[in-house]
């Protein structure tokens, strides 16, 4: 930061523009940020508690209405075919989809008046996870090297900048990518405009597949580690005789092969994506289908040192419930759901995890208040409810409120980037006042969202 003055005649006290000059000075080192937070900033870095994050994001977008901010006293158009059951919180009320989960209310925090205007699956993903909209409001849109990263893509490079060693990757989205269609890729999930070497690791996988492996993450039986180290130098020996390449292109090539090698040479990492050391009966509590096994593979994760373990529960749009809402939520969609992250959260409190790992449920955007022809809700980002747990988070409380047929935030409105704002800082992380740089040289902060006050 380079702060021009001229000289001119003050009329401030000699001590009064050295306290100014003082504070300029602070914030030209970036030393003096402290003065310029909320004091719900401050108080939330101070109580920092997590130390990685898992985000179970449900491609498509599921109904709040029919989860999490029920409307019983709405027209029956409205309020479905669901009722609201108690939990063990006094007070709130939640789906009869979710009974597991409404006796683990009192680890939970509900935000009910989330918000945003796009309504195309890909850039409503990209709003959710990137905190900022994408330039269109579009499905058919597809990631590049100019993309605002998403905060799981930034807590990997955070993790990095700080010195992350562990054996796996820092950030891993399982099984499948963000995604309209496997033809239409979620923006901002990627390094952007950070570099290839900060893309996620993407299982491309299902883990609940039979025989289900991670390719490449072991030496081929036919390589030894000396071959692959003769190999390694004889590739560096042709490089540096071959054709010159740009610098930053060089760099991004490096760090993904030492990345690739640091994988494929560590038993850590291979160890870690071999679900089959866990004991049947812990894989069947979590569910032998992909969210099942995808969220065990969150955990063990996040037990080897991974910063950001995204589960999408997809593939595609799979949440995108136009025809036949009720059936398909019923029947096909929310048990595997609630199963899987019951599993998670009561592994990660017996494992003495929980505390430590923020665990955030979200999806693209909410769905309409009235049903439509076909007996299902379309899209709707005006409103919609997120929910958070572990990592600090207050559990047993409600955030915000929608209207009386949750179409719009009738209190405490929050925003995508608020979320983010309250993620890095329950990960001890200022965002507002941290930095990374655009294509074109420009900085932008982490994150210009507000930590949403009462949740840490």
């Amino acid at each position: 930061m380079t702060i021009h003055m001229r000289k001119t005649q003050s009329s401030l006290p000699a001590d009064s523009r050295r306290s100014v000059l003082r504070t300029l000075a602070g914030l030209a080192a970036g030393s003096s940020v402290n003065a310029l937070m909320s004091p719900i900033a401050s108080a939330a870095l101070a109580g920092a508690r997590a130390k990685s994050v898992i985000m179970i994001f449900n491609c498509g977008a599921p109904s709040h209405t029919d989860l999490w901010d029920m409307k019983p006293q709405a027209p029956a158009e409205i309020r479905g075919e669901f009722s609201p059951i108690a939990t063990n919180v006094p007070g709130i009320e939640i789906s009869e989809l979710l009974p597991k989960l409404a006796q683990r209310m009192d680890k939970l925090s509900i935000v009910r008046s989330v918000h945003h205007n796009h309504g195309g699956h890909n850039s409503g993903m990209h709003w959710s996870t990137v905190g900022k909209p994408y330039r269109i409001d579009s499905t058919l849109i597809n990631p590049g090297r100019a993309d605002v990263p998403c905060f799981g893509t930034l807590c990997g490079w955070l993790a990095q900048r700080d010195g992350y060693s562990a054996s796996v990757p820092p950030y891993v989205i399982t099984p499948f990518p963000h995604c309209d269609s496997f033809k239409y890729l979620t923006p901002g999930q990627f390094g952007g405009c950070l570099g290839s070497r900060f893309d996620p690791f993407v299982l491309n996988s299902d883990p609940a597949a039979k025989g289900f492996k991670v390719p490449g993450l072991q030496l081929d039986q036919a390589m030894n580690s000396e071959r692959l180290a003769n190999r390694t130098s004889l590739l560096a020996q042709i490089e540096r005789s071959g054709t010159q390449i740009a610098a930053d292109m060089m760099a991004d090539i490096d760090a993904q092969r030492a990345k690739a090698l640091g994988l494929i040479s560590s038993d850590k990492a291979s160890e870690v994506f071999d679900l089959s050391r866990e004991p049947d009966a812990v894989r069947e509590r979590y569910g032998r289908h992909s969210w099942g096994q995808s969220h065990l593979l969150a955990r063990r994760l996040i037990e080897a040192g991974s910063r950001f373990v995204t589960t999408v529960n997809g593939p595609s749009i799979t949440w995108d419930t136009h025809k036949d809402n009720f059936n398909q939520m019923k029947n096909r969609l929310v048990p595997p759901m609630e199963q899987a992250y019951v599993a998670l959260l009561d592994d990660l409190e017996e494992r003495g995890l929980l505390d430590q790992t923020l665990v955030i449920w979200m999806g693209d955007f909410g769905r309409t208040p009235i049903i439509n022809k076909d007996a299902g809700r379309d899209h709707w980002p005006q409103c919609y409810s997120m929910v958070l747990g572990g990592g600090g988070i207050k559990g047993g409380q409600v955030i915000g409120a929608s209207d009386r047929t949750g179409a719009y935030p009738s209190e405490h409105p929050v925003t995508p980037a608020d979320v983010h704002a309250t993620v890095f800082a329950a990960l001890g992380y200022d965002a507002r006042h941290i930095t990374y740089h655009m294509t074109d040289g420009r900085p932008s902060p982490v994150c210009d969202g507000q930590v949403i006050g009462g949740l840490l």
